[in-house]
């Protein structure tokens, strides 16, 4: 029996799958379950286009982050910071920072998606990759300057 998975079972299938089980499986666990349903021509169409429209979705949230992308590249970040001699800080500057002075630029960026390795720890300009989309990461200029 073909059946349509409407979550992941683990050793069977992810949800969205059209997979062929045995009948007894279906029956006495899938469907109790509300695991699966049958593989019918109404529910093939449905979840082409429940497909179709995900897919329309994706392609929207992606060209969004693409606009926030260059909104975001544009954008110059500066930081003030306490600074002893040679240009080193006092302390470092870290995601934290570099997101709430995002916020008060009312470009709202969560401090997780900031891939910085180690915290900014001199004076001057450094690049600071953002993650918005797992396809799209915009490189900021923060600006570094002393107090």
């Amino acid at each position: 029996m073909k059946v349509i998975f409407k979550q992941d079972v683990r050793g069977k299938g992810k949800k969205g799958e059209v997979k062929k089980v045995s009948e007894g499986y279906a029956r006495n666990y899938l469907f109790p379950n509300n695991l699966a349903v049958e593989a019918t021509k109404g529910n093939l169409k449905n979840l082409e286009a429940k497909k179709g429209s995900e897919n329309k979705k994706a392609e929207q949230q992606l060209k969004e982050a693409k606009e926030y992308k260059e909104k975001l590249e544009n954008t110059k970040v500066e930081i003030k910071a306490k600074a002893g001699e040679g240009g080193r800080l006092f302390g470092a500057v870290s995601t934290k920072q570099i997101a709430e002075t995002l916020k008060s630029m009312n470009l709202k960026v969560d401090k997780r998606k900031i891939e910085l390795k180690d915290p900014i720890r001199s004076l001057g300009v450094t690049k600071v990759p953002i993650k918005i989309h797992p396809q799209v990461t915009a490189m900021v200029d923060v600006y570094v300057i002393e107090e």
